[in-house]
């Protein structure tokens, strides 16, 4: 893995974008796991991926964000440059036009319902898309959109692993209620990660929806999970009763949501981990709410 400082942001832009080698780099506040960004002056940034497994996102995006910008009721990045390999970083890389905002935060919401069906409004966009020559779900997305029993193994491992600190009979039942449907229409336009560090907001409402590294197409329900890691309950069935999916996509959705709590918890059970009460907890709401549709 390459070690991404400053400096050597600062020599990819003075031997590829010369036009903004005076501009000051420095790092955001909040920058992802699956690449690392820095301001660029005041209105742009530079994302550059982590690792080999991420890197095939970069094109991805500059050929399809500005597709989708015009089709959705959120900004989205706008891409501006496409950076290639060099200065010792294997990678394509990027610069795109800075959005405001904050990463969304219970603390930073006015309003949960609101923020859900805005968030929802955004989703029903995104999939009425042509999506006829997109991304088909697969490696370069993590399979997001894709058939979950890709990660059945995975997911049955990490069942074993934490058979002390689960129900393992509700969890079985969820997962193999998400394994036993599939998606039955034409394929959809998925973001892959809607998470609350991708969700930006502003003066309590959403504002902008960002890192479309695992945009696909396919499935929906990868992009339901934020029901269980995000909203409250109040907000969680505003967001259901918007979508207006079916409940064998819900089903799924809850699948993408158990695989994703379990093999956290399983990596991190050794390590006093601060967030496996919330993990724990999330898991609980996920079986609650299966019971309860």
């Amino acid at each position: 893995m390459p070690d991404i400082t400053i400096a050597l942001v600062a020599e990819l832009i003075a031997t590829q974008f010369p036009q903004w080698q005076a501009l000051p780099i420095k790092p955001v506040k909040e920058s992802g796991w699956d690449n690392r960004t820095f301001h660029l002056g005041d209105r742009m940034s530079v994302r550059l991926p982590s690792a080999s497994e991420y890197a095939a996102q970069v094109e991805k995006e500059h050929r399809w964000l500005p597709f989708l910008r015009s089709r959705l009721p959120q900004p989205i990045p706008d891409p501006l440059g496409l950076g290639t390999p060099g200065a010792d970083f294997p990678w394509s890389w990027s610069i795109y036009r800075w959005l405001a905002g904050a990463s969304a935060r219970a603390s930073r919401i006015g309003d949960f319902t609101r923020f859900a069906l805005d968030l929802a409004d955004f989703l029903v966009a995104l999939r009425r898309i042509d999506a006829r020559e997109g991304p088909v779900a697969g490696a370069h997305n993590f399979h997001r959109g894709g058939a979950l029993a890709i990660y059945d193994a995975q997911t049955r491992d990490a069942m074993a692993r934490l058979a002390s600190e689960i129900d393992v009979s509700a969890v079985n039942g969820i997962w193999n209620a998400a394994l036993a449907t599939s998606w039955q229409g034409p394929g959809v336009w998925v973001h892959g990660d809607i998470a609350a560090g991708n969700l930006l907001v502003s003066e309590g409402r959403l504002c902008a929806v960002i890192d479309f590294g695992c945009l696909g197409v396919g499935d929906p329900s990868c992009d339901l999970v934020i029901a269980w890691t995000f909203l409250d309950s109040v907000g969680r069935k505003a967001f259901r009763d918007a979508l207006a999916l079916d409940s064998a996509t819900w089903d799924r959705a809850r699948g993408w949501a158990i695989w994703k709590a379990l093999i956290t918890l399983a990596k991190y059970r050794n390590c006093n981990w601060a967030g496996a009460d919330r993990q724990h907890k999330m898991i609980r709401d996920i079986i609650d709410d299966q019971l309860a549709s």
